[in-house]
């Protein structure tokens, strides 16, 4: 039984921050289907302390909502469609950027559906918002980091089927289809949608430009951490390791990860270029074990 449990937590340490998203949004979603089965709930309030609402006022008092709403599901298809993309696009996302970037633009994602759906109504009320309900789904987070892949390597190209398409089509795809969709029977999401498409692409640019625009969410997410990290201090005794600077002010460690992110920002530099197929075998290789750092 001890090395049953060993096994268990091992492969718990080893998913990855996207597995852990995955599991999150499941386990969230079968929450609300016990309180609807259990507690004579209606399924679509099941999981309305996580669900964003669309006006200002409402939104004062469930502030957490501009995040939560990411991780509830009310439709099953709605939830496996969702999950099925990220885990694509989170495999894809580790074998190019460090896991800290890949957050950010999949939060920034959903903050920021969120925000567009709250702005739409609130300057359109009578809109085509006006009998939304309250905001669920983690749409706007998958579509940031789809449009985003789009937008940073424009020119590489994805098989469908018995095709290859370059993801810049695939982009503009996905992005027409948000726009019509504002006119059908689920304007609300599609209006999450496009403010997630917006971060992705301006996300994506500005990180070509040498301009990383998630760094101040990246440090408030950290502060975050930091604080429950001191709420539960470990029992273990700290070791102060010398703090002398080896190579031109920094320590060897500080220099090791400068050349690396050095070589990094090269390669990715070559797949903006050229995309990721022009890369060598060890460069793709390289890219892999950076991306589970």
């Amino acid at each position: 039984m001890t090395s049953l449990n060993y096994d268990i937590k091992d492969k718990l340490r080893r998913l990855s921050a996207f597995d852990k998203i995955i599991a999150l949004n499941i386990a969230i979603y079968f929450v609300g289907w016990l309180l609807y089965q259990t507690q004579g709930i209606i399924r679509q309030d099941s999981l309305i302390w996580l669900a964003l609402p669309k006006d200002f006022t409402d939104f004062i008092f469930k502030p957490w909502s501009i995040l939560t709403y990411g991780f509830a599901h009310i439709d099953l298809w709605h939830l496996i469609i969702n999950l099925f993309i990220l885990y694509f696009v989170g495999r894809s996302f580790s074998n190019l950027f460090n896991i800290k970037l890949t957050l950010n633009v999949y939060f920034l994602g959903i903050l920021f559906g969120g925000l567009a759906y709250m702005l739409v109504y609130t300057l359109f009320p009578n809109g085509i918002l006006k009998t939304a309900g309250p905001l669920v789904g983690a749409s706007a987070g998958v579509r940031a980091t789809l449009i985003f892949l789009c937008a940073y390597m424009p020119n590489k190209e994805m098989r469908l089927v018995t095709i290859n398409i370059k993801l810049l089509y695939i982009g503009l795809i996905l992005v027409a289809l948000d726009v019509l969709g504002l006119f059908g029977n689920n304007a609300g999401g599609n209006v999450a949608h496009l403010g997630g498409d917006l971060l992705g692409y301006f996300y994506a640019v500005q990180l070509l430009k040498g301009k990383d625009i998630g760094k101040g969410f990246e440090h408030f997410m950290d502060k975050i951490s930091n604080f429950f990290s001191k709420a539960n201090p470990s029992n273990l005794k700290t070791v102060h390791k010398s703090k002398k600077k080896g190579f031109a002010g920094h320590t060897k460690q500080e220099f090791g990860e400068f050349n690396k992110q050095k070589q990094i920002d090269i390669i990715l530099d070559k797949i903006s270029k050229s995309g990721y197929e022009s890369l060598s075998k060890e460069e793709k290789a390289f890219l892999f074990r950076a991306g589970k750092k």
